[in-house]
């Protein structure tokens, strides 16, 4: 059984995929999150999620300055979950 200690969606559809089809990425994006009940028994109870958006949302996007700056204070997120 894999067992991470994180699950990081890269988009809204992996994000939906892993939490439900009534998860926004615009409302949690950046935030850790407990697995939901759905995958619990196969990730384990003590992994979380972090959503973002996907990569190529950065280099879809206007100021892609930006949003490339906050994908990576997202993936900072991550880093600093996992200690």
């Amino acid at each position: 059984m894999v067992q991470p200690e994180l699950v990081v969606c890269l988009g809204a559809t992996a994000a939906q995929a892993v939490c439900g089809p009534a998860f926004r990425l615009t409302h949690f994006r950046g935030e850790l999150l407990p697995a939901p009940p759905t995958i619990k028994d196969t990730v384990g109870a003590e992994c979380r999620i972090l959503a973002t958006v996907h990569p190529s949302a950065v280099l879809r996007a206007p100021d892609r300055e930006s949003a490339y700056q906050e994908f990576l204070d997202d993936l900072k997120v991550a880093a600093h979950a996992l200690g």
